[in-house]
């Protein structure tokens, strides 16, 4: 048997990569090199990265169709060329700054103060939402077209393990930004190249055009593509044996759902709210955890002590890749059908993100224990999310998983529009009336309040999907 399947889900992990990096960018250089330059608070910034989240929760509803309607190859291009192009275009945000508001020199802008520095920062923040826009457009195609191709690739029983391999780019990406992103930005501020911060999303925005060369050539439907020989094509197909499924949409592109039709199923609302409630958890500790480590302890993102937390980290959260490999090895074991295997799992890995309670408190005793409970949890979400995204491509026609997890995506893009734009907010009254919560006071207060939902939105998830699909059911359509 050939194992070219491997070789596309590398490509999914690589895009994937490439799309955090992409998203990672901003959270690494506002508070250290763009918000001086820019006069940005934390409100500021929040509504930068809840805007994204907005229009990245739209997309997705979109994006999903489009996959589907314009297949897993040529989707996907579209896709990373037009994230690609948002990625390149925050590079332009502070030329466009100095021009509209006439100034000649970077440092005007830097020395203003009163009215000048507010209406500095509110342009800023207009130019770097229209960039964002363009970025959350089409980073929003990502998971609907990679679910898309795991599902024309793998076996039920392997998406879970697939999903968690390629989603680890995520991680990756993570992982690498801190030890890449920030010195790219201090480098060339240095050596006098703007401000440091636009190459770094020039560069970085670069590899997505990259990945689209090697893209083009490889991907081809296992049906279509010459380097899957037969045993493989037998090994991906081997559902619609087992289940005896002939003559469905449940394997073959037939007629598709509508999205109304969608909405119509439980098992559309068990994802969606699914997602809903826990997207945001991730989406905070990608967007703030830089922002935490130097609110909270000091550190700017390009000290060395800084970037070798968030590496650590993300290092942490590449345990993810075994939470995918659980439901394969439930069901090998039990025999419990898809959708029973990865419910297990997901109760399992929604236990872990309760130590997110104890982040703050024993962060007073070292820096180092909130990072690895952020950590854990990070993996616990990946591994939930591996997860969740099987059980769209499990219970749904092929021609249909694009848009769900495209309607997915966009509960999970409002979840982080609410917690983004809610948490800027909050850590700037925080820290204008010195809150105290529970024995904390400013912006610590604020981060221990968001730190508690963080840690029971898993559980919580869980028993609402539970309640909604409490047994496997596939869609089929006639």
């Amino acid at each position: 048997m050939t194992h070219y399947r491997w070789l596309i889900c590398f490509m999914l992990f690589f895009a994937t990569t490439v799309n955090y990096l992409d998203r990672q960018v901003l959270s690494l250089t506002w508070k250290d090199f763009i918000a001086p330059e820019f006069h940005w608070t934390d409100t500021h910034y929040g509504t930068i990265a809840a805007s994204f989240s907005i229009v990245y929760a739209i997309a997705n509803l979109f994006a999903g169709r489009f996959v589907d309607w314009m297949g897993s190859k040529k989707g996907y291009l579209w896709a990373i060329a037009i994230w690609s192009v948002g990625a390149c275009l925050h590079a332009l945000c502070g030329w466009a700054t100095e021009i509209t508001l006439g100034f000649k020199q970077v440092s005007g802008m830097i020395s203003a103060t009163g009215a000048v520095a507010s209406t500095i920062a509110i342009t800023s923040v207009y130019y770097f939402i229209a960039a964002r826009i363009v970025l959350g457009i089409g980073e929003s195609g990502n998971f609907p077209a990679a679910i898309k191709v795991t599902a024309e690739y793998f076996p039920k029983k392997d998406r879970a393990f697939a999903t968690s391999i390629f989603n680890a780019g995520a991680t990756i990406g993570a992982l690498i930004a801190p030890v890449s992103i920030p010195p790219l930005a201090r480098y060339f501020k240095n050596i006098g190249v703007g401000n440091g911060w636009e190459m770094a999303f020039l560069i970085i925005g670069a590899l997505g055009f990259a990945w689209m060369g090697f893209w083009m050539f490889i991907y081809k439907r296992p049906e279509q593509n010459t380097r899957v020989n037969d045993a493989e094509l037998t090994y991906i197909h081997q559902d619609q044996e087992n289940e005896a499924i002939q003559g469905t949409t449940q394997y073959d592109d037939g007629p598709r759902l509508t999205l109304w039709q969608c909405f119509c199923y439980r098992q559309t609302w068990a994802i969606t709210l699914g997602k809903f409630i826990t997207d945001g958890v991730w989406w905070f500790f990608l967007f703030w955890t830089p922002a935490y480590i130097s609110d909270v302890y000091g550190y700017s993102s390009d000290s060395g002590t800084a970037q070798l937390l968030i590496f650590v980290l993300y290092a942490i959260t590449m345990l993810s890749i075994y939470g995918g490999k659980l439901p394969t090895l439930i069901i090998n074991k039990t025999g419990k059908n898809p959708y029973a295997a990865h419910m297990q799992a997901m109760l399992i890995f929604a236990v872990f993100p309760l130590l997110a309670l104890f982040a703050q408190p024993l962060g007073n005793v070292s820096y180092w224990f909130p990072i690895i409970i952020i950590g854990i949890a990070g993996a616990a979400h990946q591994s939930w999310s591996a997860n969740i995204y099987s059980v769209g491509s499990d219970m749904f026609p092929k021609s249909a998983v694009g848009t769900i997890v495209g309607i997915g995506g966009m509960a999970g893009g409002i979840s982080s529009f609410l917690i983004n734009i809610s948490s800027g907010i909050l850590f700037d009254y925080a820290s204008e009336t010195n809150m105290t919560f529970f024995g904390f006071e400013g912006k610590e207060a604020g981060y221990f309040i968001i730190f508690c939902i963080c840690a029971v939105a898993y559980l919580l998830a869980w028993c609402v999907m539970k309640l909604l699909v409490p047994e496997y059911k596939l869609i089929e359509v006639k």
